[in-house]
């Protein structure tokens, strides 16, 4: 499942190691004490891609001289491919290359990106000169946005290597603790993961964005690029505490397998008994560590796939993987398409936040943006409002709201993944609710001043009447974000959870690219004397249109994941006994099971967090 380094296979003869002390080098392995390594790592990494990115739509517009259409949508779309990546490096590394050596690799992929980037900022011939008097300003030539195009796609792919490996690779440190205690792990865990990506984003958004605005962007960049430098050598230097789970071959190869063993059958009678479909518990040793799944009766087309035949074996006994598959296999499918529905729901969550470094910098820029005196507050540094609120939601769900919620409900659970994610896609429409009538004051302070003719003169009015729509969408990241990460890793197959975090985001990336197509569309079909989304005036924009639609688009968002949720099946899982699962760690800290039978049956609950046997 994990990182794959060259070793043996575990091996039950004579030779191996007595239990006691596998226990003890086990003990040596995995658990809170790598927690500073990872979350370090990421800390670095979310610094350095905030600092990088947050401030973006500034260079491409003040620096690149685009119009602010288009750098919205160059914006959008590397968001959307750098989200789409993981994909592919959650399949890579569950496939052969293992966590490790995938965030390893991503990593130096990533700096690359950067290092191209902030040289073009330094080197004069990669940027269109700056803009002299009331002369048209001069745009970024084809080779110069080629440099731009060349970066972002290099830190794409990087984080195509980072983005579902490191969240995975820290949760399953925990995994091999107290089974019972298992989900509260996890679910601090990704608490605290986000808590932490919320103090480096806050960092980056107020030191690098100063420098940026301030000194200037060689520093503004170069500055990210060597933090990154130090998250990979911290991340290395953890080598000898992390718990490695070997690669179990291709999860897609496996799940292309149901599909064609089913088909191949979809003539053969499916028996009304689940147990006389094929299982083979030492066939699916590897990909089943902490437990087995059981069979269910959704999708029972699939269940073809795990029909036994004649010809489904070879002349040694072998199963034929391309015409039987076991039960947990077709189990592992079936728990991915049941995410489906409910991983779709935030696709347009994501398109509804886009607006935050994009057209909500712009409203910031055109703001007085005084705090002290002649300190002004640089534009993109607006989100660290929408940190702020994340950090302190996560501190107050962790120790106000979930102790209350236990001390006065009928039975001690804590808030499910769904229930939180309904709160914060709630939030979420507030937010741009809210956005919509800001805009409305800013354009009527614009107007009163008689300025709406002059995009680049400040308008008369306190950029932090656009606090309450950066605090909120803070709020609904804490909620929605944080629920949907934990949702995904406990509802994929444990063999799969690099690609289950992938899809988180893969929703990212679809959401940037519905944004990029929504705001395409809007600006050429809502005509040209009105339009709701100038290219170089806002104050004659109808932003307040936008978000608006927006709003509409999200309510009705709600409706359809609350059926979701209301008709979602939990994945029956068997859970493994705790001393199946020690016993499949060796001295290199790699994991495997042990081919022996699961002698308790459990069904783990995920609302209670808790496991009880059948």
């Amino acid at each position: 499942m994990l990182p794959c380094f060259p070793s043996k296979v575990r091996s039950s003869s004579p030779e191996s190691p007595p239990a006691n002390t596998m226990e003890s080098k086990e003990k040596r392995r995995g658990g809170l004490r790598t927690m500073p390594f990872i979350l370090a790592t990421d800390v670095c990494d979310r610094f350095a891609a905030t600092g990088f990115s947050s401030n973006m739509i500034t260079y491409l517009t003040q620096v690149l001289h685009m119009p602010m259409v288009q750098a919205s949508n160059t914006l959008t779309n590397f968001a959307g491919t750098a989200a789409l990546t993981p994909l592919i490096g959650g399949l890579i590394a569950d496939s052969f290359a293992g966590r490790f050596w995938t965030i390893a690799v991503a990593s130096v992929i990533y700096q690359l990106g950067m290092l191209c980037l902030t040289l073009s900022a330094i080197l004069r011939g990669t940027r269109p000169p700056p803009c002299s008097g009331q002369q048209p300003c001069q745009e970024a030539s084809t080779g110069q946005l080629w440099i731009l195009y060349f970066s972002l796609l290099l830190t794409s792919i990087g984080s195509g290597g980072l983005r579902p490996c490191v969240v995975a690779f820290g949760a399953d440190q925990l995994d091999l603790s107290k089974s019972k205690k298992t989900k509260d792990k996890t679910s601090n865990f990704f608490n605290w993961y986000y808590f932490c990506m919320g103090v480096a984003s806050l960092l980056a958004l107020t030191l690098v964005v100063y420098i940026q605005d301030n000194v200037g962007w060689g520093w503004g960049l170069g500055v990210p690029t060597i933090v990154m430098t130090i998250s990979v050598v911290v991340f290395l230097l953890g080598y000898p505490l992390y718990v490695f789970y070997r690669p179990s071959g291709s999860p897609l190869t496996r799940l292309t397998q149901v599909v064609v063993a089913a088909i191949r059958k979809r003539s053969a009678i499916r028996p009304n008994d689940g147990n006389e479909l094929y299982q083979n518990r030492e066939m699916d040793a590897s990909i089943s560590i902490t437990g087995r799944l059981l069979h269910s009766d959704q999708y029972k087309c699939l269940d073809r796939a795990a029909i036994i035949t004649e010809r489904d074996f070879t002349e040694g006994g072998n199963p034929k993987p391309w015409r039987l598959s076991t039960v947990h296999r077709v189990e592992e499918l079936k728990s991915i398409i049941r995410t489906l529905p409910v991983w779709a729901a935030t696709i347009l969550l994501v398109t509804a936040s886009s607006h935050q470094n994009t057209f909500s910098i712009q409203q910031a820029r055109t703001m007085d943006r005084h705090l002290v005196g002649s300190f002004k507050i640089p534009p993109a540094t607006m989100n660290v409002f929408t940190i702020l609120s994340l950090l302190i939601t996560l501190a107050l769900y962790d120790h106000v709201i979930v102790p209350l919620r236990e001390k006065y409900a009928s039975k001690p659970v804590k808030w499910s993944y769904f229930r939180r994610m309904g709160i914060g896609m709630g939030v979420s429409i507030l937010s741009t609710f809210v956005a919509g009538f800001v805009e409305v004051k800013r354009k009527n302070a614009a107007a009163q001043a008689g300025l709406l003719s002059q995009p680049r003169t400040t308008i008369p009015i306190s950029v932090f009447w656009l606090i309450p729509q950066y605090s909120l969408h803070g709020i609904s990241e804490a909620f929605t974000h944080v629920g949907h990460l934990q949702f995904l890793y406990d509802q994929s197959p444990e063999s799969m959870r690099s690609f289950g975090i992938a899809l988180f985001w893969i929703a990212i990336s679809l959401g940037n690219y519905l944004s990029t197509l929504v705001v395409s569309l809007v600006h050429k079909y809502t005509g040209k004397e009105h339009n709701w989304l100038p290219n170089h005036n806002l104050n004659k924009g109808r932003l307040e249109y936008y978000y608006w639609f927006i709003t509409g688009l999200q309510i009705v968002n709600l409706g359809y994941y609350i059926i979701c949720t209301l008709f979602y099946t939990y994945k029956p899982l068997e859970v493994a006994p705790l001393e199946n699962q020690a016993n499949g760690v060796d001295g290199n800290g790699h994991v495997e099971l042990a081919a022996s039978g699961v002698n308790e049956r459990e069904i783990r609950d995920p609302e209670v967090g808790a496991a009880r046997s059948v």
